[in-house]
């Protein structure tokens, strides 16, 4: 068990989905990890999957005494603008804050917080544990001291920090998707089965996983929404999926059926 004297600073999440949850077993080593989930059903959830290794909490004022929060909710700019409104009585006027979001605008979320000069994007990808890259991205008024944090953040969790314009989608969503939604076009148009073109992908071109069960573990709800964000087609196959309550890996069905 890591030894909490070497933890000198503590980091703040607030969700409790599959990034934040991950986030929370990345960062545990070296730091104090206080998760803020929003219930009670949400908070045993989280403490069953992370165990003993994080601080769970439903009050939002526990976020307080961390110098770093990283907001993970759901990528809804409502729900994010909400929350923002709630932590800006909360959290002190220093704390730094950051966003997991990849297809919102970091320049209208850093502007909601509040604090566009302590606000970052922390793009990370799941499962996060074993993903090395970030993609930070930073609103035009974040101060050196804010981005050298935030690098040093990364470095911290062990990862490769890339900073990329403020674009919805960032780099590697704004070539990926595209290419997801191709593959479905071609399983649409050609009759290709969803097996067939992962292994071509798979052995043909080095991808540690096909572009359909990509789709199916990012969540096909997920992947619609990040679509429209960056402006690509979404395939009328993924809205039919989505509307069949087909959302991938965590519906237990999508392109392909998964049982536990």
């Amino acid at each position: 068990m890591t030894d909490q004297s070497t933890k000198d600073e503590s980091l703040g999440i607030a969700g409790s989905g599959a990034i934040a949850c991950g986030l929370a077993r990345a960062a545990f080593a070296h730091y104090d990890v206080v998760l803020w989930a929003r219930s009670e059903g949400s908070a045993e959830r989280v403490c069953g999957e992370l165990e003993d290794t994080t601080g769970v909490v439903t009050d939002l004022t526990e976020l307080a005494r961390c110098p770093l929060v990283v907001e993970a909710i759901r990528e809804d700019a409502g729900a994010k603008r909400r929350l923002y409104a709630r932590l800006a009585d909360v959290l002190p006027e220093n704390t730094l804050l950051a966003t997991t979001t990849s297809s919102l605008s970091v320049a209208e979320l850093a502007e909601a917080s509040g604090r566009p000069d302590r606000f970052a994007a922390l793009h990370v990808f799941k499962p996060v544990e074993k993903m090395k890259l970030v993609e930070l991205s930073f609103p035009d008024e974040a101060t050196a001291e804010t981005r050298r944090r935030f690098h040093a953040l990364c470095e911290k969790l062990g990862k490769t920090a890339v900073e990329v314009p403020g674009a919805a989608g960032f780099v590697v969503n704004r070539l990926l998707f595209p290419y997801l939604f191709h593959a479905v076009r071609l399983l649409e148009r050609d009759g290709v089965e969803a097996a067939d073109i992962d292994t071509c992908m798979r052995l043909g071109a080095g991808h540690p996983i096909g572009p359909l069960a990509l789709l199916d573990y990012v969540g096909l709800d997920v992947a619609a929404a990040i679509g429209e964000s960056i402006g690509a087609d979404v395939p009328d196959r993924v809205r039919e999926l989505i509307a069949e309550g087909r959302l991938g890996k965590k519906a237990g069905r999508g392109f392909y059926e998964y049982s536990d």
